[in-house]
């Protein structure tokens, strides 16, 4: 008779060799089952069988009450529902006791950004060639216009009119939408689209390119965004989607408009959007805590 460690181990086995999971998956998996295992023999219960939904809720409960996060009770949950879907088919168990268990919600983490000054030290950096050139003109696009990383990299000579300081983007969904574009990115980009052609193999209609004429990836982007922010002293962890919410969060300030800025970001709900809406109410208390004079603090 197989005992209940034992199945684990089974599994452990059916994961490694039928899934392939790497060590580290493999390891968090028996984590959370050797925690539930434990659970079990302190409820009294010694068979995988006698387990039923009530007692999943009870340990997914008794774990968010003792301290883990809820994604951690998440991850702990879909790690339940994955070994009992392996004891069904192993014909141990008849029904999946985890499956109409549901986890806390999980908190929205606000999204960081930078604030003006930051984003000003970063966008005044003075290029030194083509390729820094280039550089200056994707970041002041990223913060002028909220493009996505994806949206940036694949942008084409034929989606930038510049007269009309205007992008025409690709977003989520294949939908397109139409961006302004500001004064400083215009600037910044017919200085890059001087230079391009040195650098841009004949048939290329990317508008940004590498050092081999062809169109910029996003992990280069990524790169180098990263570097120009080290350089300029800038805190660790500054990427590209940054600046889009830098460029959300700076809009919702001065304008006020959450509509707008919906549009703008191409968000198909505007639930999507109200996140800024609380990064908005942060820097709101700030200003109150400094200028009201019943709210300052003495001293």
């Amino acid at each position: 008779m197989v005992t209940v460690a034992g199945w684990i181990e089974r599994f452990q086995q059916h994961l490694a060799s039928e899934r392939r999971l790497s060590p580290h998956t493999l390891s968090a998996y028996r984590r959370e089952l050797d925690a539930f295992a434990q659970w079990c023999v302190r409820s009294d219960l010694r068979d995988w069988a006698c387990i039923e939904g009530h007692h999943v809720r009870s340990f997914a409960a008794r774990s968010h009450a003792g301290g883990l996060q809820a994604r951690s009770v998440q991850r702990r949950l879909s790690a339940l529902r994955t070994f009992f879907g392996f004891l069904i088919r192993e014909g141990l168990v008849q029904s999946n006791p985890a499956l109409g268990v549901r986890a806390p919600k999980a908190g929205k983490r606000l999204p960081h950004t930078l604030d003006v000054d930051q984003m000003g030290r970063l966008l005044a950096m003075k290029p030194e060639g083509a390729l820094q050139v280039r550089d200056l003109a994707m970041m002041e696009l990223l913060y002028s216009s909220g493009l996505r990383l994806a949206e940036l990299v694949g942008l084409s000579l034929g989606d930038l009119d510049l007269a009309d300081r205007t992008v025409r983007v690709m977003g989520k969904g294949s939908k397109a939408r139409i961006m302004p574009v500001g004064k400083q990115a215009v600037a910044a980009l017919q200085r890059w689209l001087r230079a391009r052609p040195a650098l841009a193999a004949t048939d290329e209609k990317a508008i940004f390119v590498g050092m081999r004429g062809r169109r910029l990836g996003a992990r280069a982007v990524q790169l180098l965004v990263a570097r120009h922010a080290r350089a300029q002293g800038l805190p660790t962890g500054v990427h590209p989607h940054l600046f889009r919410h830098s460029f959300a969060t700076h809009l919702l300030e001065s304008s006020r408009d959450l509509r707008a800025v919906q549009e703008l970001l191409g968000h198909a709900s505007i639930s999507t959007t109200q996140i800024y809406t609380h990064l908005d109410f942060q820097h709101l208390a700030r200003i109150y805590e400094s200028s009201h004079p019943r709210a300052r603090r003495r001293g």
